[in-house]
């Protein structure tokens, strides 16, 4: 059976704040620890209002001192946002506060926009062949140190913090299997290379220290409720930010409204279309169903989990039917 986590996207929605967001994400990884899933990670974003996960080490900090045994991490840093000896000094200071308990998941996109990059980096100098050389980088500084090694990463350096790769694209994927690391592929929201990634990933997967064998994890969108139309009710807040995104006018969580697919333009219900087959939406029953065809079609070794409700308790018992759910497969 394939193993079920949860990514939070830290949504703020309308009319609330960052601090009420953070707050729901320390109370949902609480329940996600009880209900069994396997980790929690939050991904860094910059510049929207909508997401409050921006400082992801320190939300990642807040998250795992209000558990005690579910694994939380990062889903993902994008590291061509900062340098790797800075990751690791912030990622190793989590695994000696957590030890066990924290992950890394690297991204190379910005997680932004362009002129929000450069406030970042201050320069936007470099290209793609940068982004494996600093994470072979990163993996030097959280392993154990060289004689004669000038740089340390301190704490971090013997953490041995597990690395995953993350992508949409077959690039994240051929990187992951080089590199024999685990592989997260994004098709919660951009679906159209999973196949051919997975198939990639499998094919040319190199054992290393950290991973023997192939280990690929899914993105998967979940909207479960007691009925099917409630959950589709609730599904049209996060259906509404997705378009607003794909506009490119992203903002907070909007609250859910009926009928919203039937105002939508055939371009936008062909983009919604892409992410349905990577979605569960509906009553318990149906969310098993949704859930078991796709590890079945996949073979995926475990689901992360994405839920972005406006009603933060609806949102709580999504998780639960989708853990209930998962525990019957």
């Amino acid at each position: 059976m394939a193993k079920l986590s949860i990514l939070d996207l830290a949504p703020v929605c309308e009319g609330s704040s960052p601090v009420q967001s953070l707050q729901n994400s320390l109370d949902l990884v609480k329940h996600a620890e009880a209900w069994g899933f396997e980790r929690y990670w939050v991904a860094e974003h910059h510049n929207m209002t909508g997401i409050a996960s921006s400082a992801t080490a320190v939300v990642i900090g807040h998250l795992a001192g209000g558990t005690s045994s579910i694994r939380v991490g990062a889903g993902g840093i994008m590291l061509p946002n900062h340098a790797p000896l800075v990751i690791a000094e912030q990622f190793g200071t989590l695994a000696s506060l957590y030890p066990g308990r924290i992950d890394l998941g690297l991204g190379r996109a910005p997680g932004t926009d362009q002129g929000t990059a450069q406030a970042l980096r201050r320069t936007l100098t470099g290209n793609v062949d940068d982004f494996p050389r600093d994470v072979v980088e990163l993996q030097h500084y959280l392993g154990e140190p060289q004689q004669g090694q000038r740089v340390l990463a301190v704490p971090g350096a013997n953490t041995h913090v597990p690395l995953w790769i993350l992508g949409s694209s077959l690039y994240g994927a051929g990187l992951a299997a080089m590199l024999g690391l685990p592989y997260a592929f994004a098709s919660h929201f951009a679906p159209a290379y999973m196949e051919a990634a997975i198939d990639l990933y499998r094919e040319k997967f190199e054992p290393s220290e950290q991973l023997q064998q192939p280990y690929v994890m899914l993105g998967f969108n979940v909207c479960a409720a007691d009925s099917e139309d409630e959950a589709h009710l609730l599904r049209s807040s996060s259906l509404q930010s997705f378009v607003r995104l794909r506009q490119g006018n992203p903002g907070q969580l909007p609250p859910p409204i009926e009928g919203f697919e039937d105002t939508l333009s055939p371009m936008d219900k062909q983009t919604l279309a892409e992410i349905v087959r990577c979605s569960a939406v509906g009553s318990p029953q149906q969310v098993q169903q949704s859930m078991g065809d796709f590890i079945e079609r996949t073979g995926a070794d475990e689901l992360m989990l994405v839920c972005s409700m406006f009603d933060h308790d609806k949102r709580v018992r999504s998780l639960e039917i989708a853990a209930q759910a998962g525990a019957k497969l």
